[in-house]
């Protein structure tokens, strides 16, 4: 199979990523972690392989991730840990939106305070 009909496999258990809202590569992306100008550079992974991430969405359609260790976030900070909460479980009802069809440019997957700081920044 050539590279390109690969799709994009997870760094971390090998399989397809298949599913937008499944992405930790365009979630990261959404929530302003990843400029557009190397989102093509870092490899993908699902969300649920990069639990420390996961774990902060809350929302009934998402199984809710629980991390074991340094980076549980019943552990970290309460403020930061509701700060974090919204963010990235507004990042992934983006890209739920995203998968529906939403927005096919992009330069418009972030949301919007994020896009706002990127139309900001001199390139």
């Amino acid at each position: 199979m050539a590279k390109c009909d690969e799709g994009y496999l997870c760094e971390v258990c090998g399989e397809d990523v298949a599913d937008l809202a499944d992405s930790d590569l365009y979630l990261r992306y959404v929530i302003g972690e990843l400029d557009p100008e190397v989102l093509h550079t870092h490899k993908e992974r699902h969300i649920r392989c990069n639990p420390t991430l996961g774990q902060f969405i809350v929302d009934e359609e998402f199984a809710a991730i629980v991390v074991e260790g340094p980076f549980d976030k019943r552990t970290l900070d309460p403020a930061f840990v509701a700060s974090r909460e919204r963010l990235v479980t507004r990042g992934w009802r983006r890209l739920k939106e995203l998968a529906a069809g939403a927005e096919p440019a992009i330069i418009n997957y972030p949301l919007p305070e994020i896009r706002a700081r990127l139309e900001e920044k001199p390139f």
